[in-house]
């Protein structure tokens, strides 16, 4: 008895030639944008005092979205005069609690307009539209509704001295965490009875656009937040105006520097949170699929734009090979491009400039010896993209170890012993963040205590909070913002 096989159409499966999601872009329908934005100074959007904009674009895709005033000295001088005379007629004397209600009613709105402000922030800034959904606008969210709580408890925050107000801060912003940066500038020093004067970076000044219409709905008295945009004319006047009593500067570190000298022999406090080079170190003995994962989160997926990223990686000898092979793998995985796509992992970096700044990195890397490997992503052809990169047998005297990229490039190092490690993670300029991963909790409480970094994160990383102080030491800074402690550069104590 004879059979005969039976024959179908089944299509052919081919496990060779990949795979990918469909696109699933966030809509852009509901967000509302002007073609040109003013100042906000006393409570109304103002031309600037030159009659100058400039654009600001979207880094995926080249084009501009709006065009934004350019600020000078005049326009400054206008702005703290604003908020001198809010300060002295209306929000020192208000009632904390009061003060309070402004600024719960202020998050409140911005958790009504998240989703709009996180299309905005990703339109701007390049990012991903996931990083900008999940964490940055509720986080904005989570610092205004934490120091709303606090305006009326300075008593309590500072037991046994008297409180008060410092009077104007003039707060210069980055670009990397346009509207989170502003929420932890902001909050604490209106919580605390001073006004404000803020400069946006000049690449991501729309969510403080946004954020001006929220102030102005939520009816903030006028003068209590001025918001000038500009470029370093504009930061170089505020920081210099004889009306300012506190200086907050988040950036560089040789924008720091200049800061630094600007302000010395003056009566101005500060606070700077500047550049980093964070170390993450894997012992042997940690949770080798969970630790690689917190590289990823840590330097990747917000495309090394944080100055805490974990841009040097220590792993101890015996897991090293296993932890670069399982690290590639992963990067493999890695989308890179459209930032409104749910599906990407890493957006567009910010700017042309960025852009070339990285790319010069990428080639001393290769100049100076070590072994460069990125993933093998496919980048879209407009807009600036980096695939993510890393630098085997770096050394500490690279340059790609030593100076901030600021941009997806880890470099990985190995070590024998927590000195070996402890000294190589300590011997760089910076001192603002550091990651540990071991299952052991004595090796965490040791390292702690030797590392010389701001926040130290233990088996995870990248994790913000509002209760939560963050600052550096050495040339990331000083001062902290967050938490009690992010209170205190806002106050004089008697």
């Amino acid at each position: 008895m004879s059979t005969k096989t039976k024959t179908t159409n089944k299509p052919k499966l081919d496990f060779t030639s990949g795979w990918g999601y469909t696109p699933s872009p966030e809509s852009t329908d509901h967000i509302k944008l002007e073609k040109r934005y003013d100042h906000f100074i006393n409570g109304q959007f103002v031309k600037p005092a030159g009659g100058k904009y400039f654009p600001t674009i979207n880094p995926a895709t080249e084009k501009q979205i709006s065009e934004v005033a350019l600020g000078d000295a005049r326009d400054i001088d206008k702005a703290v005069k604003a908020a001198r005379n809010a300060y002295e007629k209306v929000w020192k004397n208000m009632p904390g609690a009061e003060r309070g209600k402004y600024l719960y009613r202020i998050a409140r709105i911005i958790q009504e307009r998240a989703r709009e402000l996180s299309v905005i922030e990703t339109l701007d800034g390049g990012k991903s539209i996931r990083e900008s959904r999940d964490i940055d606008i509720p986080l904005a969210a989570a610092h205004f509704f934490y120091y709303a709580g606090w305006a009326d408890k300075l008593e309590y925050a500072f037991p046994n001295r008297k409180v008060e107000s410092v009077g104007v801060a003039g707060q210069i912003i980055p670009w990397n965490f346009p509207l989170l940066m502003a929420a932890w500038k902001i909050a604490p020093a209106l919580a605390c009875g001073n006004t404000v004067v803020l400069k946006p970076a000049e690449t991501t000044p729309l969510t403080a656009m946004k954020l001006a219409e929220i102030f102005r709905d939520a009816g903030l008295p006028p003068g209590v937040v001025n918001i000038v945009n500009g470029d370093g004319i504009a930061g170089a006047a505020l920081v210099n105006h004889p009306g300012i009593d506190k200086v907050a500067f988040t950036g560089s570190t040789d924008v720091g520097k200049i800061i630094q000298k600007a302000i010395a022999g003056t009566n101005k406090k500060a606070t700077l949170e500047l550049g980093g080079k964070a170390a993450n170190i894997i012992f042997e003995d940690a949770a080798i699929d969970q630790a690689v994962e917190g590289i990823i989160n840590g330097i990747f997926f917000n495309q090394g734009h944080v100055c805490c990223a974990g841009s040097r990686l220590f792993v101890q000898e015996g897991i090293a090979d296993l932890v670069i092979r399982k690290l590639k793998d992963r990067m493999q995985t890695l989308i890179v491009g459209d930032p409104m796509d749910k599906n990407t992992d890493i957006g567009a970096i910010n700017s042309k400039e960025q852009m070339n700044k990285i790319n010069e990195y990428l080639k001393i890397g290769v100049a100076e010896g070590a072994e460069m490997w990125q993933s093998n992503c496919q980048i879209p052809k407009t807009g600036y993209y980096c695939r993510p990169t890393i630098f085997l047998h770096a050394s500490q005297s690279h340059r790609i170890v030593q100076e901030e990229i600021f941009g997806p490039v880890l470099a990985i190092q190995t070590f024998r012993t927590v000195d070996e490690v402890v000294e190589k993670a300590n011997n760089t300029p910076f001192g603002l963040s550091a990651g540990v991963w071991t299952d052991k909790g004595s090796k965490i409480f040791n390292l702690t205590t030797k590392l010389r970094a701001g926040v130290i994160w233990a088996n995870t990383y990248n994790k913000f909070d509002p209760t939560s102080p963050f600052g550096g030491y050495k040339e990331s800074g000083f001062g902290r913002e967050g938490g009690l402690h992010g209170l205190m550069p806002y106050v004089n104590l008697k």
